[in-house]
């Protein structure tokens, strides 16, 4: 799990003393019982806003179009929208990559070990 940026310790840490503030107000609770709940629940939606805050300088869009970019799917299962030419009605060329002078079709039929 990669480190907590400032500014999501900064959310997060907003997130906790605003919501217990507002709900220590609004409930008017004067119970220990009462006080310990609220707590507890701005600590837990303050570590959902740290959690959730988006990274600095990096949007989903900009995610998208790098992984477009590189070829990696930008959706788990989703292929990336490729606009076919206007009229054509070609089949999709198969792959012909080679891996250490063998073609893809002749390891078709050879087991992993």
């Amino acid at each position: 799990m990669p480190r907590p940026t400032a500014a999501q310790l900064a959310y997060g840490s907003a997130t906790v003393v605003f919501s217990t503030l507002a709900l220590l107000l609004l409930s008017q609770t004067r119970t220990g019982v009462g006080i310990a709940v609220i707590a507890v629940a701005a600590l837990a939606l303050g570590l959902l806003v740290a959690l959730t805050a988006p990274l600095p300088g990096v949007s989903h869009v900009t995610r998208r179009r790098t992984a477009r970019r590189s070829g990696v799917r930008a959706v788990h299962g989703a292929r990336p929208h490729v606009p076919a030419a206007a009229g054509s009605a070609a089949p999709p060329v198969p792959c012909q990559h080679t891996h250490a002078g063998v073609s893809s079709e002749g390891r078709v039929s050879e087991h992993s070990r």
